[in-house]
């Protein structure tokens, strides 16, 4: 059997999974799977989300796992319809899997989802934040390539500041050189 038939048979995710954590829940095993459905179904909404380092980070492996699956097999495997059914809760979006994140990732070479660090909230928070997204969404970067390029929003206020302040040292000095030719004139 070649390479090309063993990656039919088992789909292979395209990130490295980290060590498994001991994350512990109030309500056991159902209560943590409850919370990756909420958090699966919130993904695939919202395309980008905001929580806990460790939530996202095994949430990240799940929803993998269901695009590869739609990818690979598509609404008409019965196998993969069950389990898009199980994880996302909200059953509009498992139309949205099939029809249009299924079709944007066919062509990936690389993980459907990216996942960033966020900054703590101190002093509230004392768990590392994390900001799970799909790619290809509408949104903004959340990543800055180079902070000095001219055209971002920032740079473009410091340098209409920078020549605002350079207009009135400039008319400062022109007073200056003003009054004291009016002085030397009398």
């Amino acid at each position: 059997m070649n390479q090309a038939n063993v990656e039919k048979l088992v789909s292979k995710l395209k990130y490295n999974v980290k060590p498994k954590r001991k994350l512990r829940n109030s309500d056991g095993p159902v209560g943590r799977i409850r919370k990756i459905q909420k958090t699966l179904t919130a993904l695939l909404k919202y395309e980008r989300i905001e929580l806990n380092y460790g939530r996202a980070d095994e949430t990240r492996g799940y929803v993998e796992r269901l695009i590869s699956e739609a990818v690979r097999n598509g609404p008409d495997n019965v196998e993969t319809m069950n389990v898009a059914n199980f994880w996302i809760l909200e059953k509009q979006l498992v139309h949205k899997l099939f029809k249009v994140l299924a079709p944007r990732y066919k062509d990936y070479a690389v993980s459907y989802t990216k996942l960033h660090k966020a900054p703590y909230n101190y002093p509230e928070s004392r768990y590392p934040r994390a900001v799970l997204e799909l790619r290809g969404n509408i949104y903004p970067s959340v990543e800055q390539n180079n902070p000095n390029e001219h055209n971002l929003l920032h740079n473009i206020l410091l340098s209409a500041a920078r020549k605002e302040f350079r207009l009135e040292k400039y008319k400062e000095i022109a007073d200056n050189i003003t009054n004291n030719n009016n002085n030397a004139n009398k």
